[in-house]
């Protein structure tokens, strides 16, 4: 009775021991590495902070709309040693003769008309804006592409670790068979040989593939910035494919929400504001200044006159019209190339618009491929199954060799990897296709 009370014992340790091991294995879901990876990835706050210069550039204080206001002050002092020597007269020697003065001033510039190359260059840097959080949208794009390839092969790897689980643990049964049916003479020994030659293979196929998962797992943390050495953690292995008609409503879509196709019209938009600041140089400027000075200057008395000082301070301002008559054709060069540059945007966005629609094409017909192999693979490993388990059963009742029990057994292996890589090389393919459709970050994935 004691001793059963503490085999009672040892069994719920156990049993509680793997319970909170379970428990403290972490789980990163599709929405939580998403969050990581927008959070942390060093190449989306580089991103991002290139957003943030170009929202500075396109605000009120880089406009050149606001005056100029400058502020200066001086100071002068001299010592100087006089020798006066007139005509008729005795001489004057003076010794450390000083002179002093002070000034000060504010100062305002403003350009009242350039031309309206300000007001273009003001709607420029608007389009530029816009422009970098295009570019910022690109890289989480790729980012997010990469960051789910690397998710979805942690999963496939996770799930072909526990296919191989399961051959192993079969393969290993087999031995034990086979050792019973060698050790009361049913067999001979080469069957168990066989059969640890293929627990051996399954081993060491597992060993690799794990191998392989563990490597993958650090590519995550490299791309969410975690330790390299973080605890383990396992994926969600759940794929769901986005319905056929949805996804063909977003091809439709493609060019207007592609974004390449979108930076190319921001780009567009630039250069045609480059023509009309290019065209600002044919007109004139008027600009206004105007200042506040106070001056004081003390001076010695000398032979003739006597020291004095004085003190002024005042008000001034003015206009003044500038007008470039001629500038030996540099505006008129700028304006033919500013137009030149806007009809290679215009030629480059219809090749890039050529490419992305073959592109598009062809990540269609790739995702429809392997949609179509991942369900022919399902139907496989049903047969596969359905093989194995009859395989099973005769070679039990000893009407079947243990060759030809490894070969159903290696039959259903590669089975349920290939619909293991089908499935998710077919959501691979459909992430594709909603890059190129601008609606990578407008789903679930």
């Amino acid at each position: 009775m004691e001793r059963s009370g503490k085999l009672i014992l040892v069994i719920a340790i156990f049993f509680m021991g793997n319970v909170f091991a379970q428990e403290e294995e972490e789980v990163i879901t599709k929405e939580e590495a998403i969050a990581l990876a927008l959070e942390r990835n060093y190449g989306i706050e580089i991103a991002e902070n290139e957003v943030e210069i170009a929202e500075n550039n396109q605000g009120i204080l880089n406009s050149g709309y606001l005056p100029s206001v400058t502020g200066r002050a001086g100071a002068n002092y001299d010592l100087n040693d006089r020798l006066t020597e007139p005509e008729n007269g005795e001489a004057l020697d003076q010794q450390g003769i000083e002179s002093n003065s002070y000034n000060a001033s504010v100062n305002l510039n403003y350009t009242l008309f350039d031309g309206l190359g300000r007001f273009y260059n003001y709607k420029s840097l608007k389009e530029q804006y816009d422009l970098s959080k295009l570019q910022a949208r690109e890289t989480i794009e790729n980012t997010m592409l990469q960051l789910m390839t690397v998710y979805y092969e942690i999963a496939r790897l996770t799930e072909n670790v526990e296919v191989l689980e399961d051959v192993l643990e079969t393969s290993k049964d087999r031995v034990t068979g086979a050792q019973y049916q060698f050790d009361y003479g049913q067999t001979n020994n080469l069957v168990v040989l066989n059969a640890r030659v293929d627990v051996n293979n399954d081993s060491v196929n597992l060993l690799q593939t794990r191998q392989q998962l563990n490597n993958t797992k650090r590519d995550l943390n490299v791309l969410l910035d975690r330790q390299i050495t973080a605890k383990d953690f396992t994926v969600d292995t759940t794929v769901n494919f986005i319905p056929k008609l949805q996804l063909e409503a977003f091809i439709m879509d493609a060019e207007a929400n592609n974004v390449s196709l979108l930076q190319l019209d921001r780009n567009m938009a630039i250069t045609a504001y480059d023509i009309k600041i290019s065209k600002s140089g044919y007109l004139r400027t008027i600009d206004l200044s105007g200042s506040y000075g106070w001056n004081y200057n003390r001076s010695a008395a000398t032979a003739f006159f006597p020291g004095s000082r004085q003190t002024t301070d005042g008000i001034s301002g003015g206009v003044s019209l500038n007008w470039n008559l001629f500038d030996g054709g540099t505006t008129s060069v700028q304006v033919q190339n500013a137009k030149i540059n806007y009809e290679n945007q215009e030629l480059r966005k219809k090749q890039v618009a050529l490419g992305i629609r073959r592109d598009i094409a062809n990540a269609l017909g790739n995702y429809e491929n392997r949609l179509y192999i991942y369900k022919v693979q399902e139907e496989n490993v049903a047969t596969n199954q359905d093989n194995f388990e009859r395989s099973q059963e005769q070679f039990n009742l000893g009407r079947i060799t243990s060759i030809e029990f490894r070969q159903a057994q290696v039959n259903l292996l590669d089975a349920r990897t290939s619909l293991n890589l089908a499935k998710y090389d077919a959501k691979i393919a459909e992430l594709e296709l909603l890059q190129l459709t601008g609606q990578l970050l407008n789903i679930e994935l």
